[in-house]
């Protein structure tokens, strides 16, 4: 069973996953309903990703004795200082955890100064994904709309990133003749301010979610759909990943990098730190302060076609090399995983 909070990643698990998984939305953190849902289910082990830490449906999970195993486990700057604050109360919610695999070592201290035991470190399962998938028929289109103009990505945007993307373009249009924007809103519900804001600027815009076509004189297409971000990202060769200039904390930059894309990003990506650091030291990514650097970045990348490629083979090798995260974390439930294999075969068997 799989459980989601939100209605687009519901719709990206039964998309990818189909049948093969039962899908409940997450409950409320009550315990009149984290009850209910655990008395229904009757789960033998909860395993929870990233930084998904539930008070109430830890501690009930806990009063039932079901293990519970963090994986891919992270703490960001604000979450761990707000922790630090209460370290009686984090101990007392921490020790229901079985195990702990963090994503650095940084998280795996931080969950044991914090009380959690054992911790171990297997780095990003999201680097052991494979790349985002695509329509084939879709991605053709675009590509014959699009044609010969070059192009360049924001991404996974926050709040005020969009009208800094629609500058930047506006900011460069005349210098690289024919010029696409790909924006990518984090939260496609935005789509329809975001088009008028974007307008109202004296873009012209293509919308994907209306099937706008991308004429010659499209300055903007706007990505405005779930689940199709390995489209977009294989439309141009350059990303700038959002929630990171005018928001904290960063999106993920492994699957760009994954896809051969030059990352460019702002400079808050606590949430996204090694990954980033890795990319920074490898020359897979580089960090920009305002729109102004953003600009001087995507105009760099356009006009040096060497200097491009570089830090796209850098973000392909970077990731290649932080693979294996998938295999350690196995090795970790393995010690919560048998027993219940075994117990579902002596089912079986007593059952013919």
């Amino acid at each position: 069973m799989l459980t989601t909070g939100t209605v687009t990643s519901a719709q990206v698990a039964d998309e990818r996953l189909g049948a093969r998984i039962i899908h409940q939305y997450v409950p409320l953190d009550l315990k009149p309903a984290v009850s209910r849902f655990l008395d229904h289910w009757r789960p033998d082990l909860a395993i929870i990703a990233e930084s998904e830490i539930w008070p109430m449906t830890m501690l009930e999970l806990g009063a039932r004795r079901v293990p519970q195993v963090l994986v891919n486990g992270r703490l960001s700057d604000r979450s761990f200082t707000s922790w630090k604050k209460r370290a009686n109360i984090a101990e007392a919610l921490f020790e229901n955890l079985a195990h702990v695999v963090a994503q650095s070592d940084v998280d795996g201290e931080r969950f044991r100064s914090l009380g959690a035991r054992p911790v171990t470190v297997s780095g990003n399962l999201k680097v052991d994904t494979a790349p985002p998938p695509f329509d084939e028929k879709a991605l053709s289109s675009l590509k014959r709309q699009i044609g010969e103009r070059p192009t360049w990505a924001a991404i996974s945007t926050h709040d005020g990133e969009e009208v800094v993307a629609a500058e930047v373009h506006a900011m460069l249009h005349r210098r690289h003749h024919g010029l696409l924007t790909i924006i990518v809103p984090r939260h496609p519900d935005r789509a329809e301010a975001l088009a008028a804001q974007i307008s109202g600027m004296g873009l012209k815009l293509a919308r994907r979610s209306k099937g706008d076509r991308i004429t010659a004189d499209t300055d903007i297409l706007l990505g405005d759909t779930i689940g199709e971000m390995g489209l977009y990202l294989r439309l141009t060769e350059i990303a700038f990943v959002g929630r990171s200039l005018t928001s904290e904390g960063g999106q993920n930059p492994l699957e760009p990098a994954m896809l051969e894309t030059a990352v460019l990003a702002g400079r808050n990506v606590q949430n996204f730190r090694e990954a980033y650091q890795r990319l920074l030291d490898s020359g897979g990514a580089r960090l920009v302060r305002d729109r102004d650097m953003l600009a001087g970045a995507v105009n760099f990348l356009l006009t040096n076609e060497a200097a491009r490629y570089e830090m796209m083979a850098a973000g392909v090798a970077t990731v290649d090399e932080m693979r294996g995260a998938l295999a350690r974390t196995l090795k970790s439930l393995e010690p919560y995983i048998q027993p219940l294999v075994v117990k579902s075969r002596l089912k079986g068997a007593n059952g013919r």
